[in-house]
């Protein structure tokens, strides 16, 4: 039988936004642009301070404004622009059509009501139902990831870091969203639990086949949750294609600086390769390549011109790519 073709529910298109100030004007995105079909799951990769967190706010339409602005661009949610959406169609969006888990969960939850309390409140917002059948959906969906229903009526004070995150995570799926965007969902966790959460989720999205944007620094995290991946770096994509491609032929010296500061297990080396200097103000980006004052292969053109982004499957932003071109080739 012939598979049926995936539908894309998220076009990010040009996105550039900007965090203007009376003292200064910051360039927080540059123009990503991504896709992404209905099931799958990407990946936005790279350091603190890279755009990440803004691409996802200004997908979710939650840039705080000001001093956010979106200057240019278009984020089609299932062929509809979120940007010229009025704030009335977003919030109609926003819990059924996409949802987010934020970056903590220990800020995530209001500290006065119970867990239960809270639940209820953010399904009856969206769902026409009665309060009994609202408790009775929110403990299934609690039990689903973890949390005895006896938990229900406790405060956030009285769950772990990662108990609150599981019910951080029943709160962005109480709806059945189509797209789930999961901002570092495992940054507070220990290894074990960051595991546990992260094995919960991908089961969730294989359940519901919702659409994944996986925001994290952690290359290893990506690995395990993500079909693609997009390196972010000074508020851009440097390098995206399927995880394969881009971990086992990296081309950007950035997303081969960021396997080179990883530990090496089967290496007896102690030392890592960390990237030299420090990632650009964006308030007065570089000119040329946003990333050459920190490339040990910089040339004179990459000082004064941006790269275009190479076409294909797999594609980057570089001059002079390293690796060795074998997917352009077999493409």
């Amino acid at each position: 039988m012939e598979q049926q073709e995936k539908k894309c529910i998220l076009q990010v298109k040009n996105l550039h936004v900007h965090y203007i100030t009376d003292e200064e004007e910051v360039y927080a995105v540059n123009g990503i642009s991504f896709d992404l079909n209905e099931g799958d799951s990407i990946g936005l990769v790279g350091e603190t301070g890279a755009g990440k967190t803004t691409t996802a706010m200004a997908i979710m339409q939650l840039v705080p404004d000001p001093p956010g602005v979106i200057t240019e661009g278009e984020i089609y949610f299932k062929g509809k622009n979120l940007i010229t959406n009025s704030d009335k169609e977003n919030e109609k969006i926003r819990g059924n059509g996409i949802s987010m888990i934020f970056q903590d969960p220990m800020t995530a939850l209001n500290p006065t009501m119970t867990v239960g309390d809270q639940l209820i409140e953010v399904l009856r917002r969206h769902n026409k139902m009665s309060k009994e059948e609202a408790k009775k959906r929110c403990i299934e969906m609690l039990e689903l990831v973890g949390v005895k229903s006896e938990r229900f009526n406790d405060y956030p004070h009285q769950f772990s870091g990662g108990m609150k995150q599981r019910v951080v995570i029943t709160m962005a799926l109480l709806c059945n969203p189509d797209l789930l965007i999961a901002d570092e969902p495992t940054t507070a966790l220990d290894v074990t639990i960051q595991a546990q959460v992260l094995d919960i989720m991908m089961n969730l999205k294989e359940k519901f086949q919702m659409g994944l944007v996986m925001i994290t620094h952690d290359l290893g995290v990506v690995a395990e949750t993500c079909d693609k991946v997009a390196v972010v770096y000074a508020g851009e994509i440097v390098e995206t294609g399927t995880v394969e491609e881009v971990y086992l032929n990296p081309r950007h010296p950035y997303t081969c600086g960021l396997f080179d500061s990883i530990p090496k297990l089967d290496e007896d080396s102690t030392k890592l390769v960390p990237i030299e200097g420090m990632t650009p103000n964006m308030a007065e980006p570089p000119t040329g390549c946003y990333f050459h004052p920190r490339c040990k292969y910089c040339q004179e053109i990459c000082k004064t011109k941006s790269p275009e982004m190479t076409e294909g499957s797999h594609r980057y932003k570089c001059f002079f790519p390293l690796g060795n071109g074998d997917d352009e080739k077999g493409a």
